[in-house]
């Protein structure tokens, strides 16, 4: 796993189609569901007539830290849900996920720390989750 300023990321020697259903898989282990999906690539090729490789974002939340955020901050919802991409590199697949730490530290109120710091645990177990399927 590769740490950004950002974001965490990995390359994984798994096909996008697998790698998509594994980091919605992991994402749900640790209590996050899929609020949104974007196929960046059939927006694309609809809108602008281009072609694009394999593209996802996904739009994750975790009902109970959302909720501990919206009552430190209520707009906390300005840098939530959590984003995730995952896209084709060949063979392979890129997973990013944001980091929450990063996103919160926008909002500026130190009250919402300690649910960014729980939000970025559970995240890069998300990730580590997911190299440990990746074959070596």
């Amino acid at each position: 796993m590769e740490k950004t300023d950002y974001a965490f990321r990995t390359v994984v020697d798994l096909p996008y189609e697998e790698a998509l259903r594994l980091i919605k898989e992991g994402l749900n282990r640790e209590g996050f569901g899929v609020l949104t999906e974007v196929d960046v690539k059939k927006v694309l090729g609809e809108k602008l007539d281009v072609q694009f490789r394999q593209y996802s974002i996904i739009g994750a939340c975790n009902p109970p830290l959302s909720h501990r955020a919206f009552t430190k901050d209520i707009d906390a919802g300005l840098v939530l849900p959590c984003n995730v991409t995952v896209y084709e590199d060949d063979d392979r697949s890129v997973v990013t996920i944001a980091d929450p730490v990063v996103m919160i530290a926008v909002l500026r109120n130190p009250n919402l720390d300690e649910v960014a710091r729980e939000a970025r645990e559970k995240l890069k177990r998300v990730i580590e989750q997911l190299e440990g399927e990746s074959p070596a």
